[in-house]
């Protein structure tokens, strides 16, 4: 079960970052809304989560997969840039919370 709250604090936290980068810092205002309600949700299921799986990991996984996942939202629906460097950090990104995961 406490992956499962892993999974839905990474998903509203990706949601809370989307939400925050359509905000406008906070200047429209149902996307600042949603920022706040969704951060607070995934900070209350992520509690949730840490009750069972070390700190350490749980945050590199929700650290990385969010940043993951929203990297790509950002080049896909932002247009941000991409670059092999990118594409490369990103991967290491993942990496490394596959090497903390196997490391327990």
């Amino acid at each position: 079960m406490a992956w499962l709250y892993l999974f839905c604090a990474i998903i509203f936290e990706i949601l809370g970052t989307t939400a925050l980068k359509v905000s406008n810092g906070f200047s429209v205002l149902m996307p600042s809304i949603l920022t706040v309600i969704f951060y607070t949700v995934c900070f209350v299921v992520f509690s949730q989560a840490l009750k069972s799986i070390e700190v350490g990991i749980a945050y590199a996984i929700w650290c990385g997969l969010g940043i993951f996942i929203v990297a790509l939202i950002g080049i896909v629906f932002f247009h941000e840039s991409i670059s092999v460097i990118k594409i490369i950090s990103l991967l290491l990104i993942i990496a490394g919370c596959v090497g903390l995961k196997l490391a327990v």
